[in-house]
């Protein structure tokens, strides 16, 4: 969730480069974690929304979590992210569970892309970005000059070349999205976990978002509505119905149209394209159905 940073100071409008506050790992190449949650379970109020969850997300993979809306996606990212802790099971990150890491630690290793950032940010894009480098810092440091290339570079990236001092609430949700990923990415995580990053977003940038999250090095969890993506885009899939795992594979074993229709209740049809993956085609539900 974007938030201001712990320093307490800007970049941009009112802020100032130092040279000071350079840090390691600034460009450096991320070493891909090994993410497992063993029967993890987890409730809220006396209802319980996860139920012996089962993940693995291996060293360099990306991993699409599926499901209907209610069906704990979001949750269990919270707790593979460390946001929230399990009532029941464990998570581990690299054969560590996550409650024995430093947040400092785990907050240089895993970067989160929320859904709902927040809307009232009196940042620009650059200080948004620049949040992402909070956990190399110590507080009585400065932005280093790798810090800002690297951010700015993150926005270039990320189609945003220029909007460095664009006010966060003038954003539209699409670049919103676009310069929370480019959080995230100078986080230089070792683990990247997305809820829904494709929402708000054109088409074109839907899908460089995910070529690029499938070709990244980083370990990459990341929750997603539209099937066909997944498809296409993810090594393995999670799929999850009323909290629990129905089924987790290549997206050629989960998404079959049985399953589909079983926890999506609508009528498909699954081909298998020339490259291998499932394509999947909703039929029109007739009127007596």
């Amino acid at each position: 969730m974007i938030g201001p940073d712990n320093t307490g100071r800007g970049v941009g409008d009112g802020g100032r480069a130092t040279g000071g506050g350079e840090n390691h790992r600034a460009g450096a190449d991320p070493q891909p974690a090994r993410l497992h949650a063993d029967g993890v379970g987890w409730g809220v109020a006396g209802a319980r929304i996860l139920a012996e969850v089962a993940l693995t997300a291996e060293p360099g993979a990306t991993v699409g979590l599926l499901g209907p809306n209610g069906s704990g996606k979001s949750s269990l990212l919270r707790l593979l992210a460390g946001l929230a802790r399990p009532d029941s099971g464990r998570v581990l990150l690299d054969d560590v569970t996550l409650g024995a890491i430093p947040r400092r630690a785990l907050a240089q290793r895993i970067a989160v892309v929320t859904q709902q950032a927040a809307t009232d940010v009196e940042m620009s894009a650059l200080e948004v970005v620049l949040l992402g480098r909070t956990p190399y810092r110590s507080r009585l440091a400065g932005i280093g000059v790798a810090d800002l290339d690297l951010a700015r570079r993150a926005l270039a990236e990320a189609g945003l070349a220029g909007f460095e001092q664009r006010r966060w609430a003038s954003l539209s949700g699409g670049e919103r999205q676009r310069v929370d990923l480019a959080r995230a990415m100078v986080q230089e995580p070792d683990l990247l976990l997305l809820d829904e990053p494709t929402n708000h977003l054109d088409i074109r940038y839907q899908l460089e978002l995910l070529r690029f999250l499938a070709e990244s090095a980083t370990t990459v969890v990341v929750t997603l509505h539209d099937l066909n993506l997944a498809a296409q885009y993810c090594d393995r899939l999670v799929l999850l119905y009323g909290g629990r795992v129905v089924a987790a594979g290549t997206p050629v074993e989960v998404l079959t149209t049985s399953r589909i229709e079983q926890v999506y209740q609508v009528p498909t049809d699954v081909d298998i394209a020339a490259d291998g993956r499932p394509r999947i085609r909703y039929r029109r539900r007739a009127a007596h159905e």
